[in-house]
Formats: C-alpha cells, structure tokens, sequence
C-alpha cells in the first residue's frame, strides 16, 4: 500500500514536469518556423517602414524569416486587435506604435487593452515632431514665433492629420507649453495638412520629421524647431524647441516597437529584445531608418514598459485638457 502510494505521488510530481517539457524545448529552439509581424497599417506608412527595416535584420541573426502582414484599418485597431487575440507563442508580433496603443485607447473605445492585452517586448525608435511654417511667416526662429503668435491670440491657425491623431495631440502639448492661443483646422493625413502650410492657408503645423522634412528640404517649408529635447541625429540643423522656444522639459516623440500578446512567454520576450538590439547596433540599419526620418533609440523590455506608462500620462493628461474625444 505505502509503495503504491509512493508511486503514485512520484507520477504527480513528474507529470507536470512532463508537460512542461515540451514547451522549455519550444522556447529554447525559438524560433524554429517563420514568425509573423503584423503590421496595422498600409505598406510605406511609417511604422510599416521601421518595423520592416528591423525585422530584416532580425531575421538574419537568428535564421528565420519575420513575415510582414500588413492588416490596416480603423486607424491601427484592427491589425492590433488581431495581435492582441494572437496565440502568445511568440510567433505572432505587433509592430507597435504611438497611435493603435497609445492614444486611440485614450479617445475612443477599442476592442482591446493596451496594457492588459499585450506583453512589451522592446522599443526601436522614436518620431520626432517638427514646428514648421510658410517661408513667408514673419518669424524665422522658434522664440520669435513664440512672441507674435502669443502677441495675437486667436489669430493664427494650424493644420493637423486628424482630430485626436498623435500630430494633433502633440500640437497641443507645445501650444500648452508655450501658452499659445490658436484654431485648429484638422486635415486626412500629413500630406494635406502640410499642403495647406505649404501654399499659405493654415498658418503652422507641427508633424514627423518624416513628413516634414524632404518639404523643408525643398524650399517649402520652414523648419522652427525639433520635439525632441537633445535633438536629433537625422535633423542636426534644427533646434530642440524645449531650449530654441524656451519650453521647460518639453520632449516628446511617436514611438516604434515591438510588442506580443499577453502570456507570451518571458525567454522568447528576452530572446526577441535581445536580437532587436542588435539589430539596432547595425550601421546599415541606422542609415536606413535615417532615410525614412525614424530615429533610431533602442529601449529593453522594462525600460519599454516604464516609458509606455509616463507616454500614456503624458497624452492623457493633454487629451483631458482638451475634452478631445473621437466618435
């Protein structure tokens, strides 16, 4: 009777290490099959541009293709949401950014919980803004435009991509830091909003250096200054607005990254941080993102986590200033 029972209690304790097998072998030959990095937006959209330019990289480190799918539609929620209720196996990956994750679950419902529903596994880079106006503007430094439009509230105008877009949002974290007061006139998209700046209409704008910059370049716009408060590495002639405006701590940024569904196991999250970071190390690679005006800032999984929650506050608090709410 006692060796039956101890028998028994043997095959108990041996079973769920049994079980366990299996999935420590999974994880330590991770991975051994293509992986699949959804992509919430059209191919060419900036996040599209980034995760694509890393997961090439990725890819040749470890052996195994990081298959694109790009799944667009209602602003990033639909390819996000498909991530979100993705097997957490590590073979399914978001590339992530600042609009599906960060401010949409802010202004509107969304069918899934950003900090609930997805497992942070490393960011890649961050999206500097640009203060830009029309070559004629009467102010040809940040400062000085500080002064005239703060001189004349209410006159001046400025052009968005879309009420609650993460350009609109940034928009009115400057316009706060810099006690400005001016109307909004919200556009579909960067490429019209710029137009409009561009041709006189809309008096100022602030948008990605990706947007902005081959504009500037041309003659068509004028560059103030830079969101982000060291600079920029791909913009090195245009001052950080925190210090050319006079904006105490004022440093903001869209991010890029990588994220997996809630549950996926903490080595495959270590093994995927750890090859990003190569990537990211990679000359080539850098050069790459400075083409596509991405800023290359590599952070690992905690310090991802703690930058997603103070980004979160920061648009959140700027988003209930404002009542800004999307239908």
């Amino acid at each position: 009777m006692q060796r039956r029972t101890l028998l028994l209690a043997t095959a108990g304790l041996a079973l769920p290490a049994l079980l366990r097998a299996p999935l420590a072998r999974a994880q330590g030959n991770y991975p051994d099959r293509p992986v699949r990095m959804v992509v919430p937006w059209p191919p060419g959209q900036a996040t599209d541009l980034m995760a694509r330019v890393a997961a090439q990289q990725i890819a040749a480190q470890w052996g195994q293709p990081m298959v694109p799918e790009n799944r667009a539609g209602a602003g990033g929620m639909i390819g996000t949401d498909a991530v979100a209720k993705a097997a957490p196996d590590g073979y399914t990956i978001l590339a992530a950014s600042t609009g599906p994750i960060t401010t949409a679950p802010l202004v509107q419902r969304t069918p899934y919980d950003p900090e609930k529903d997805f497992a942070p596994v490393a960011m890649i880079g961050i999206s500097p803004y640009v203060l830009s106006v029309n070559p004629n503007f009467p102010a040809r430094t940040a400062a000085e435009f500080v002064a005239k439009v703060r001189a004349e509230p209410g006159k001046y105008t400025y052009a968005s991509s879309g009420t609650g877009a993460a350009a609109h949002l940034i928009t009115l974290m400057f316009l706060s830091a810099a006690k400005l007061d001016t109307v909004h006139v919200p556009f579909q998209g960067s490429g019209p909003a710029l137009t409009a700046v561009m041709a006189g209409q809309v008096d100022f704008a602030v948008d990605t250096l990706a947007a902005t910059g081959p504009l500037v370049k041309q003659g068509g716009l004028r560059a103030l200054g830079i969101s982000l408060a060291a600079g920029s590495e791909l913009a090195p002639d245009i001052p950080p607005l925190e210090k050319a405006a006079g904006l105490q701590r004022f440093d903001v940024g869209a991010f890029g990254g990588y994220m997996a569904p809630a549950g996926t196991p903490a080595p495959i999250l270590q093994r995927l941080a750890e090859e990003t970071k190569r990537a990211l190390a990679v000359a080539e690679v850098r050069q790459r993102f400075a083409s596509i005006g991405f800023q290359p800032l590599h952070r690992d999984t905690a310090d991802f986590v703690a930058f997603l929650k103070t980004h979160r506050e920061e648009f959140r608090k700027v988003i209930a200033e404002n009542k800004i709410q999307v239908d």
